[in-house]
């Protein structure tokens, strides 16, 4: 509470204090006047109106007392607690002042640092004018200097052309024809370096890989695949076969399409025909004929109808044991009727069934030196070669005819993409088929897998000495190893180590574009250099 309040109240209670002890005082006057105009009952009530405005009195003194002493002390508690906010407000103001005064003194630091940052712009500016200015006085040197030395220049390349006789640009040609031949020189022995370092760890490792593959393989060489004996029982069955005036022979080659060969040979007959699953027929068809003893066209007939439903049996047996040895499942039923057929089909010598299966067996050996899928390369080198059981039906290469096939009864775009680019004929585009190509070389290029006839055989040698002979500076070139090595004898004063190098690699490249051969050819040029003298 306000002090000043607290005072007036007292005040107050001070004058009613007054009034009181005056109207006590008035009353007693009137009580001294005795009875002289009172009776006794108005003086007996007088006095005690008197004793109890006495009463009051006092009671109301004492009630201003006690008021006043306790307005007395709230103004004491005011007059602290004054006192105490007096105290806060002091302090709060000291802190407000030491606050201001530090943000002043933040604010002259930042004004200051303000004002470095600005000093020193401004010499990085004067700094940069310099160096301008400095820059701008030594392009203008330069340019100067620029001027001398092409004239300078030309007055050396004015002497220069009257003492060598040439001009500039036969000069400039001769120098770029000369950094032409060193860079080539220089190109051909970085390239020979890096080839000779890729052909070691090539050779090591395709070499390690591909033995791996071989040895683990064992296979049969190469049989005649046009003729077909039977043995018979004895001679007098020949007569049987032959039938009254031939007509047997003739009904059984008319209805089977195969030549029957009867000779000299003892209790033997021979089956000649081209179509090897027609020959199979065929002689299962005698086979049963013999075995049952009666011959006639009737019976030829039908025996060669069993035949023909037992040999299609055959190949799809055959197809299922093929899947079977190669852990191969889930193939449609028409590829593994296709494939079986290829049981009694050959290239050049070699059994075509047997080359799948020898080829899918080097691929999975590879898949798994490599870690690849050895099941996904073993299926695409199995059915690389399946368009040829439909080549005779179907125009086209055999390897686009197997893609198409298997395409069309669903295998995976991996394996109809190594079908159809096991001979180039597609651009490569997949390590499988890279790998279906490298199988198929190595079942078919192996010693005794296929026969190559005479006439290709002699062609081949030629054409390999014609390209090596065709290169400058060839003397001599001899076809070695049944046409599986080359060497080239080179002039030695014409060809050089680098230049033999370079032949060596052109003629190589040369015969990868041109010829088709199994394996790989060796090419080794000598290039051989003497010096003879006689001592007398």
């Amino acid at each position: 509470m306000d002090p000043v309040v607290v005072v007036i109240l007292a005040v107050a209670v001070v004058a009613l204090a007054m009034m009181t002890a005056v109207l006590v005082v008035l009353l007693r006057r009137i009580g001294g006047a005795g009875p002289k105009g009172l009776t006794p009952e108005q003086e007996a009530e007088v006095s005690a109106q008197l004793e109890e405005a006495r009463r009051e009195a006092a009671g109301i003194r004492a009630k201003a007392q006690d008021d006043a002493g306790e307005l007395l002390r709230r103004s004491e508690a005011a007059v602290e607690a004054a006192a105490e906010m007096r105290k806060e407000v002091e302090a709060e103001g000291k802190v407000l002042k030491y606050e201001l005064k530090e943000l002043r003194a933040d604010l002259e630091r930042r004004e200051n640092r303000l004002a470095e940052r600005e000093e020193r712009l401004d010499d990085e500016a004067r700094r940069q004018a310099d160096r301008a200015r400095k820059l701008a006085e030594t392009e203008t040197e330069l340019a100067d200097r620029r001027e001398d030395l092409e004239r300078v220049a030309e007055e050396r390349k004015a002497i220069l052309e009257r003492v060598s006789g040439l001009t500039g640009d036969q000069a400039r040609a001769e120098l770029v024809r000369e950094i032409e031949n060193q860079a080539k020189r220089e190109a051909a022995l970085i390239v020979r370096e890096i080839e000779s370092e890729a052909r070691k760890e090539g050779e090591k490792r395709a070499t390690k890989i591909v033995t791996l593959a071989v040895q683990r393989v064992a296979t049969e060489q190469t049989a005649e695949s046009v003729v077909s004996v039977l043995h018979l029982p004895g001679d007098e069955m020949k007569g049987r076969i032959i039938g009254r005036e031939g007509r047997n022979i003739r009904a059984f080659e008319s209805t089977t399409g195969v030549n029957l060969i009867i000779d000299d040979t003892p209790e033997a007959v021979l089956l000649s025909c081209f179509d090897p699953v027609r020959r199979e027929t065929a002689r299962l068809t005698l086979e049963k004929l013999v075995l049952d003893g009666r011959i006639h066209p009737q019976r030829i007939e039908e025996a060669h109808e069993r035949s023909k439903a037992e040999v299609q049996e055959l190949c799809v047996r055959a197809g299922e044991d093929a899947l079977v040895e190669l852990a191969i499942t889930d193939m449609h039923p028409e590829l593994v009727t296709l494939l079986g057929q290829l049981r009694y089909r050959t290239s050049y010598g070699q059994n075509v069934l047997g080359h799948l299966i020898e080829s899918a067996h080097i691929a999975g050996i590879m898949a798994a030196e490599l870690r690849l899928d050895t099941t996904l390369l073993k299926r695409c080198t199995l059915l690389h070669d399946i368009g040829k059981a439909l080549t005779h039906e179907v125009e086209g290469s055999h390897a686009l005819i197997g893609a198409e096939i298997a395409r069309r009864y669903g295998e995976h775009e991996d394996v109809v993409h190594a079908i159809e680019a096991h001979h180039n004929e597609v651009e490569v585009k997949t390590v499988e088929a890279v790998l279906t190509q490298a199988a198929d070389a190595i079942s078919g290029g192996r010693p005794g897998a296929r026969r190559e006839s005479l006439e290709a055989y002699v062609k081949r040698l030629e054409r390999l000495e014609e390209i090596a002979t065709s290169y400058e500076g060839v003397e001599k070139v001899f076809a070695m190893q049944a046409g599986r090595e080359i060497r080239v004898m080179v002039k030695p004063g014409a060809v050089d180590d680098i230049q033999a190098q370079v032949i060596a690699r052109d003629v190589a490249k040369q015969i990868e574009e041109e010829l088709t051969y199994p394996g790989q050819i060796r090419i080794t040029v000598v290039r051989e250099s003497r010096a003879t003298e006689f001592a007398r």
